[in-house]
């Protein structure tokens, strides 16, 4: 599997007060929520990539007031036409 490395200064550990493990799997589960919300990945995949499960991810997003049900204004029509 291809990796990311992301330099980040010093200070930043400092700042955020974590350890560089918890620190990087802060990072990379920002990244899985942004390209998630940007519709670039899966809840699935998004939870594979910061090594969760799609369970725990979904409480994580709820917890950032992100939704899960990530549909554009004419699928959520589409849907409720559907009923």
């Amino acid at each position: 599997m291809p990796t990311l490395s992301l330099p980040y200064p010093d200070d930043l550990l400092v700042t955020s007060g974590k350890s560089p493990q918890a620190l990087e799997a802060e990072l990379t589960f920002l990244l899985a929520v942004k390209l998630f919300e940007l519709r670039r990945l899966s809840l699935g995949k998004a939870a594979d990539l910061c090594r969760m499960n799609k369970l725990q991810f979904m409480y994580e997003l709820g917890q950032l007031q992100v939704p899960v049900i990530n549909l554009h204004d004419d699928q959520i029509a589409d849907e409720l036409r559907d009923e």
